[in-house]
């Protein structure tokens, strides 16, 4: 309600002395004074509704009932009592007329003051803790999703844009909640990340990962999947859950390739399982102290074969068991490209309205081929970027053109109608078309600046110069003779004349080394 009668801004404004604090009348600055001469609040409108307009205490909240249900119809019938009032209150009626202008956009939303302050308070708690403690408090934001991970897409996004590396799980380093590391890096500087809890791993339960855990902090970190398999409790070696943590990377620290464990985990753990039941019975292996003392000359263990999945069947089997791509995703490397291609990113469906025509570009998950009533095939599916997700319905006109294109995985661009009547908008596909980002990296652009000359003011001016020319080019900034700094992906240009031109005002002729 205030910010659709831009309040929210005109509040920052004066408050900080960038604009004056203005009443709408002078009587209303005993009322107002606080919320520098705003109706921000509910509380705003009922005093504002007694003084001006005459209304009784019952009177006014009923007025604030209206605007709590968000009725329009019943704002339009308040609107003649409240000019009525005003006039017989000696104000003029077209003051009257000017007010419940303002107050009838309430009707879309409003907060009571206690409602507002509520928010306020959690919203300053939350980020002085995203900015003082960003990986603990992402940590806590994370375990907050973990049992429906789909969510948690955005979340991720804000851990790569502040640096802070999302890990996958590790048997050896994981917790069963998501877990900050701090480590000290070559450099001595403190490096933050965060390691993906192995309970919000599917088909791993908590009390599984309990007992890994307890094993873990007894006997110390796991060599490797054998002495993994030799020690921990019967329950853990749930042959669903091995191969959950196997495809979600969880004994990747241990040295062993997820496609070569993935075929051999099954042979180990049984025969793991049949030796430790002899063990527990009494009975010894033939050559149990020979393998001892010849390291392992006569080791009769399955072995693990040291071949691994391509990047998409890897990237693949981690979504599925963890909801979410983490140690890379299908478009990394490719947004500046992708970006080009698009109207906008995912997230900013919220703010377009119902039946624009736009075109966005993601990777399609969850895909679904369904029949109609008539015996027509259509589809549904996920088009995932690097920061949210979308649903996506593809009707049986389109599936005819486009549905040979879709599959599970693959990275398209969708031109598509909006739809945004639900509370969560939806893509009506028109077109489809797979996206393939251009072979090769295009030729950098080479800057050299001095690191004296590198102010804030000319960082700045650097920033809006380069993103009015997206493009494929990378950017490295040449900091005098030794040091070289590659933007980030963000700032790729297209390297054009006019962009050379500027370029050459802002820092000089000399600054362009390619």
């Amino acid at each position: 309600g205030p910010m659709a009668a831009n309040m929210h801004n005109d509040y920052a404004d004066r408050k900080n002395g960038r604009k004056p604090v203005e009443y709408f009348h002078p009587d209303a600055e005993a009322l107002l004074a606080d919320t520098y001469g705003l109706m921000i609040y509910q509380e705003s409108v009922m005093r504002v509704a007694q003084k001006f307009a005459g209304y009784s205490l019952a009177q006014a909240d009923s007025l604030r009932k209206a605007m709590g249900k968000k009725s329009r119809e019943v704002m339009a019938k308040e609107r003649q009592a409240f000019v009525d009032g005003v006039a017989a209150t000696g104000y003029e009626p077209a003051l009257g007329e000017s007010l419940f202008e303002i107050i009838a956009q309430f009707a879309d939303y409003a907060f009571n003051k206690s409602h507002s302050f509520g928010y306020g308070y959690i919203a300053y708690q939350t980020a002085y803790l995203k900015a003082h403690h960003p990986a603990e408090y992402l940590s806590a934001l994370l375990t907050s999703v973990k049992t429906n991970l789909d969510k948690a897409a955005i979340y991720l996004a804000e851990c790569r844009t502040m640096g802070i590396p999302v890990l996958v799980p590790d048997v050896n380093r994981s917790d069963s909640d998501f877990t900050p590391l701090i480590e000290t890096g070559p450099d001595g500087q403190e490096q933050a990340s965060i390691v993906f809890g192995l309970s919000a791993v599917r088909n791993v339960g908590e009390g599984l990962v309990a007992l890994l855990l307890q094993e873990r902090e007894a006997n110390g970190p796991f060599a490797d999947f054998y002495d993994f398999a030799e020690r921990v409790d019967y329950q853990v070696l749930n042959k669903k859950t091995l191969e959950s943590l196997i495809k979600a990377g969880g004994f990747d620290s241990l040295g062993h390739p997820r496609q070569g464990l993935l075929r051999s985990f099954e042979a180990i753990v049984d025969a793991t399982i049949a030796r430790r039941r002899e063990a527990d019975i009494g009975v010894m292996s033939l050559f149990g102290e020979i393998e001892e003392s010849t390291d392992g000359a006569f080791d009769e263990r399955p072995l693990i074969a040291a071949v691994e999945f391509d990047k998409r069947e890897r990237l693949r089997f981690e979504k599925e068991m963890l909801g979410l791509y983490v140690s890379d995703h299908p478009l990394m490397g490719a947004e500046a490209s992708l970006k080009r291609r698009c109207d906008g990113s995912l997230v900013d469906l919220a703010e377009v309205a119902d039946g624009t025509i736009r075109t966005f570009g993601g990777v399609i998950t969850g895909l679904q081929r369904k029949w109609t009533k008539k015996g027509d095939l259509m589809a549904v599916f996920q088009l995932e970027d690097l920061q949210t997700a979308v649903e996506v319905m593809v009707f049986p006109r389109t599936m005819q053109d486009h549905g040979h294109k879709l599959e599970d995985d693959a990275v398209v661009i969708v031109k598509a109608r909006v739809d945004a009547r639900d509370d969560q908008p939806k893509l009506i596909a028109m077109e489809i078309e797979p996206f393939e980002p251009m072979a090769g990296e295009a030729f950098p652009l080479r800057l050299k600046v001095s690191p004296a000359a590198l102010s804030e003011a000319l960082i700045e001016e650097l920033k809006v110069l380069l993103a009015r020319y997206p493009g494929d080019s990378p950017v490295l900034l040449h900091l005098g003779d030794k040091q070289v700094l590659r933007l980030p992906s963000a700032w790729t240009v297209d390297m054009q004349p006019a962009l050379l031109a500027e370029l050459r005002v802002l820092l000089g002729a000399s600054a362009i080394l390619g």
